[in-house]
């Protein structure tokens, strides 16, 4: 299929304004296809004019437009031709769709628990085609009358309030002008719990077989809902526009969420089935806001072209995280950026692939879509924290209140925001946004101490801090900023600085006492490549756990990885520090991701295969010490559990928590933590494919599914390997959640001999299935699948495969970033491994 470019777009749009849509579905036709009519009107600013609209249907069977038939075979790569426009234009098309099982369009999944089937919408980014003809471009808004068919059973929600007309028959309350891909339809058994704030009618939906978790999570989530409510109607100072609110948790969704108005769609394993850790329910609460943030950025106001994507995401967000820090009780969501939204985006910073936030002209839709990572929603928002230092954070929300009302339901730029902040702080933007906003890569910050003599008892003489600008992407960028010093848990001092140019003095630290640990960005205010001295880094595993600051440990965490990830930092380094601190960490954000990457980072990609076991245990002993200290059945308590899950070759204390023996407090019945388990064995050889079936069979839902999927592939054994390999590439009409779960356990292996072999079939195999695969969810798969075999030859034949002109955008951003992280692998293993 074609992709929209840019100037395909900016012609459509001068050429029509879309009046209205009305979509009827039929859902009630079996498990592959569904009936779509849907009529449009739309009138064209120069009669007698060509254009055309966007089709992808399985088969189509009449098309009309101001009442004369057109060919349904002039549908050619999607698009149908519209001959000689009047002013005022009708168009109807009656097709029958296909329903998707790659996360895109309209997904249709089978629940494995009672064989029930679910619909729910997901036309992010052009799929909207493919469940009714459109205008598929953001800037072609217009409000939907919408109605379904469906099974008698079978509850349907969408953008507008839903009333059940008859037995199965379901009509839409008329929407507010929407962009095509935020129209969304949910439907199934699905059950509810409903609620009411503010006059506005609250509901949550999930899979039938999710009820207990669902009211169990209830009152948390309407909790989120109505404090994110209550915080943006006073930010805003504009009412939330859609109607009704729902939230629907759906089945093998590609994203976290997706915030089509009055109809939030999410991932639901964020309904947790079993235990959850404080962080977990913290991100959980940071997407519930993040989500309702787009019904004012994204939704009432929406980006005329997707290259001004950050103007969705970087809002979305820095709103949430600011609005759970001031209307919630999770006032750590800034510590929990740092450490998991920010490192995420300076993994996406470093690679080849980095872009600058805005003003990357996508000259199709398709190319816009490689774009929506975490530059474009953690460096987004970092750059408005700083934009809020620069202006004032009155003229900051003043400016965002002068845009959202003069754009209300139509479409706003990056030129547009600007003008609306610099008429409410009078102050011009152009040198600040070009140094923020349109130059990829970021500054390195390091401070430099002069002290009268050697530690402890020596004093600060004078202190300089300094910005390192990246060499590729060269940028002026001012840095509001902090540095702070630590000994023995007492802050030695904190100093406060804009940072204009290559260095600053920190006067104000002179005659103070010389700390064993300095932290530039302490606060962690700007985004950069934040630089530990040597002194520091080797003060680390006695003094890290006694600052009792979290947001400056997570700035030295999120360091240390990016450190190690540079081949600055020795693996063995950072899991010595992890050793000697992870135990004593309260902060629960930092306690379970640096766990997460330790275990599933740093040990398989930066140390040997042949030395992996023994890192491994490393981690398993830190996870025995916490847990017996840690309070039973606390976050502490289940962060270790999982840790010790999962890195120890204890294979008696395996098979005891397989089967439900002696589990930690609060543990039991939790199937999630017994795949942890199962997935170690299976790992480590210890069980084979008829016992993961035992277990399968003890969890018949799609999550203990897809676990299961995951066990045997990773089972170390030949058959398996085949038999895996061939599920994830062969044309088997997995989802898209199968094929990742397939992905995320072949390359595990005693030893690379066993899976050496795939490495070039991986390279040929795994990117023609853009043939029958969604990009959105191919993208995915190419990242997941990307060989754990980190040799010289991997890389060259990445190489090779990167130079071909056949990849589609998806796949190859996928390859470019997964190559840059193999590439990283190679050159620590050289430094720190040389013997490897």
């Amino acid at each position: 299929m074609r992709s929209l470019t840019l100037a395909e777009a900016r012609e459509r749009s001068e050429l029509l304004t879309v009046t209205s849509y009305a979509v009827e579905l039929d859902l009630d036709q079996g498990a592959e296809v569904f009936g779509s009519v849907a009529t449009v009107r739309f009138t064209c600013h120069r009669p007698g004019e060509p254009s055309w609209v966007d089709l992808k249907a399985r088969s189509v069977a009449s098309i009309t437009l101001n009442g004369r038939d057109l060919d349904p075979a002039a549908v050619v790569e999607g698009r149908l031709p519209l001959p000689d426009l009047a002013a005022d234009n009708e168009l109807t098309v009656v097709a029958t769709m296909a329903y998707s099982h790659d996360g895109q369009g309209l997904h249709r999944a089978t629940d494995p628990a009672d064989q029930r089937d679910y619909v729910y919408g997901h036309l992010f980014l052009d799929a909207a085609p493919s469940v009714f003809v459109c205008f598929d471009q953001p800037d072609l808004k217009a409000p939907y009358d919408v109605t379904v068919n469906a099974p008698a059973d079978w509850v349907v929600i969408g953008n507008g309030a839903a009333t059940q007309t008859a037995p199965g028959r379901w009509t839409l309350a008329t929407t507010r002008p929407l962009a095509t891909y935020f129209v969304t339809v949910c439907a199934g058994p699905y059950v509810s719990v409903r609620s009411e704030h503010d006059g506005i009618p609250l509901g949550i939906h999930a899979r039938a077989s999710l009820k207990e978790p669902l009211e169990r999570h209830a009152a948390e989530l309407f909790d989120v809902t109505r404090r994110s409510f209550d915080y943006f109607h006073g930010l805003f100072g504009i009412r939330y526009p859609f109607g009704e609110y729902h939230q629907v948790f759906v089945p093998e969704f590609n994203a976290g969420a997706m915030e089509n108005p009055g109809c939030v769609t999410f991932r639901d394993q964020y309904l947790f089935r079993g235990a959850a850790t404080r962080d977990e329910l913290l991100s959980r609460a940071n997407t519930v806001s993040h989500e309702m943030a787009h019904m004012w950025f994204g939704d009432l106001v929406t980006m005329k072209w997707w290259d001004d994507l950050w103007l969705n995401e970087s809002f979305a967000e820095y709103m949430s995280h600011r609005c759970l820090v001031d209307a919630t009780d999770y006032t750590d969501a800034w510590v929990d950026s740092s450490i998991v939204r920010k490192v995420w985006g300076y993994g996406a910073e470093r690679s080849p692939s980095t872009h600058p936030i805005a003003g990357v002209e996508a000259l199709d839709a398709q190319s816009a879509l490689q774009n929506f990572d975490g530059i474009a929603y953690a460096k987004g928002a970092a750059a408005l924290r700083q934009l809020i230092a620069y202006v004032g954070d009155d003229r900051f929300v003043a400016g965002v209140r002068a845009y959202l009302s003069e754009k209300s339901y139509a479409n706003g730029t990056l030129a547009d925001f600007l003008a609306a902040i610099e008429q409410a702080s009078g102050k011009d933007l152009a040198a600040w946004s070009q140094g923020w906003l349109l130059t990829a890569d970021r500054d390195a910050i390091s401070v430099e101490l002069t002290t009268d003599g050697e530690a402890p008892g020596a004093h600060v003489t004078a202190a300089a801090i300094r910005r390192g600008v990246p060499s590729a992407h060269p940028a002026d960028r001012p840095h509001a900023l902090d540095v702070a010093g630590w000994t023995d848990g007492a802050e030695v001092f904190r100093a406060s600085t804009t940072l204009t140019g290559p260095e600053a003095t920190l006067d104000g630290l002179r005659g103070k006492p010389v700390p064993a640990v300095v932290v530039p960005n302490a606060s962690d205010l700007t985004w950069a490549r934040v630089t530990l001295s040597e002194s520091t880094i080797h003060a680390l595993p006695v003094q890290l756990s006694q600052i009792p600051d979290p947001q400056a440990r997570a700035v030295v965490w999120s360091s240390l990885l990016d450190a190690v990830h540079g081949a600055a930092v020795a693996p063995a380094t950072f899991l010595h520090v992890f050793e000697c601190v992870w135990p004593s960490e309260t902060n629960s954000s930092i306690l379970t991701r640096m766990a997460a990457y330790a275990e599933h980072r740093i040990v398989p990609f930066f140390v040997p295969r042949a030395q992996q076991s023994r890192a491994l245990e490393r981690l398993a002993s830190s996870a025995r010490a916490l847990l017996d200290t840690a309070t039973p059945g606390s976050t502490e308590s289940l962060a270790a559990a999982r840790l010790l899950a999962g890195a120890n070759d204890d294979e008696g204390l395996l098979r005891s928590w397989a089967e439900g023996e002696g589990l930690p407090l609060g543990l039991e019945d939790d199937g999630d933590f017994r795949w942890i388990v199962v997935g170690n064995l299976a790992t480590r050889g210890f069980i084979g494919a008829e016992e993961v079936e035992g277990y399968r069979l003890k969890d018949e839902t799609l999550q203990g599914s897809l676990n299961a999927l995951m066990c045997r592939a990773s089972l170390p054994d030949a058959e398996q390997k085949a038999w895996a390999w061939d599920q994830l590439t062969g044309r088997h009409d997995r989802s898209n959640y199968e094929m990742v779960h397939l992905a995320r356990g072949f390359w595990s292996a005693p030893e690379d001999a066993l899976v050496e072999a795939y490495v070039e079939r991986y390279f040929t195999e795994v990117p023609e299935m853009s043939g029958w695969v969604g990009e959105d969810a191919l993208s995915r798969v190419v990242r997941v699948a990307f060989p754990r075999v980190f040799t010289d030859e991997t890389a060259r034949l990445s190489a090779a495969t990167l130079t071909r002109d056949d990849l589609t955008p998806a796949v190859r951003r996928s390859l470019v970033d997964a190559d840059s992280e193999l590439r990283e692998a190679l050159a620590s293993r050289r430094a720190y491994y040389p013997e490897a």
